[in-house]
């Protein structure tokens, strides 16, 4: 059955909100976060150079993604100084390097099977105008206890992108359900966490595009215990970089993550006129 933390000290419940938001802030407003890139580079054969990022890049018949860098240009990567041609091999999907150039760091990934180079500037307007995201406040009922339920084997999910175009492969291991006050019972499906175990769900909901972002929002699920339980906290859903950037390719929520129910919990959309808001769906 699924419960929620009915009984929870509510002032203690929201300054322990309020200090894991502080924490997710910080982490966005990072001098190298999603807020400080300046562009988004997709990469083809032909070397290219960029205004915002040393050398020619290109990606070779094999999938390698190689830069050239002219004389008095270099780059730093785990120590290492970069310079002339840098062959950075055929990168994972959704895997990402970050080379510095000065007080910038070059990122280069893959996205929805396309080589990319997204530059990161601190000194961004967008970054340095930020001043935060809005969330409704921390409330004990939406923390659901629910269940994990795994699928036999995962399932490859494909989702599509905030780039038009652009589509993501998953693996989904399983779904996570609950029950919220109304009795509804609901399912969503999961993808794999950063850590082993853990989960993260992709939805939009009835205030999605009223009061929350139109697109999606994230949820991360920690690990289930030995029974299956999860804790389905929305109160800590929050706002993908879509929700702030032209320059992201956030994948979208699988049809059957968009709920009809309101979940009146987590990050906000961004204010209208803020330097926060640059991109509605």
């Amino acid at each position: 059955m699924t419960t929620h933390a009915a009984d929870t000290d509510r002032a203690a419940f929201a300054r322990e909100w309020e200090a894991w938001h502080a924490r997710h802030e910080e982490l966005r407003a990072d001098p190298h976060g999603f807020l400080a890139i300046t562009a988004l580079h997709w990469l083809d054969g032909t070397p290219t150079r960029f205004d915002d990022a040393p050398g020619a890049w290109s990606t070779t018949a094999g999938g390698a993604v190689v830069v050239e860098l002219a004389d008095g240009e270099e780059l730093t990567l785990d120590g290492q100084v970069l310079g002339g041609r840098h062959d950075f091999g055929v990168l994972p999907e959704r895997g990402s390097l970050f080379p510095a150039s000065g007080d910038a760091v070059i990122e280069v990934a893959r996205r929805g099977g396309h080589d990319i180079v997204r530059p990161r500037h601190p000194e961004h307007p967008l970054r340095e105008a930020y001043t935060g995201t809005p969330a409704y406040a921390a409330d004990p009922r939406w923390a659901r206890t629910g269940r994990y339920l795994p699928f036999d084997t995962p399932r490859p999910t494909t989702v599509g992108a905030a780039v038009e175009g652009l589509q993501h492969v998953y693996d989904a291991p399983g779904q996570v359900e609950f029950t919220l006050d109304d009795g509804s019972t609901h399912r969503l499906t999961a993808f794999n966490g950063p850590t082993p175990g853990s989960l993260f769900v992709l939805f939009t909901d009835a205030t999605s595009g009223v009061t929350t972002y139109p697109a999606n929002r994230s949820l991360a699920v920690p690990v289930p215990d030995e029974d299956g339980q999860v804790v389905v906290d929305f109160n800590r859903a929050v706002n993908l970089p879509c929700a702030y950037t032209d320059l992201a390719t956030c994948p979208l929520p699988p049809a059957e993550n968009r709920l009809t129910a309101a979940i009146e919990a987590g990050e906000r959309t961004p204010v209208p006129g803020d330097p926060g808001l640059r991109r509605t769906v």
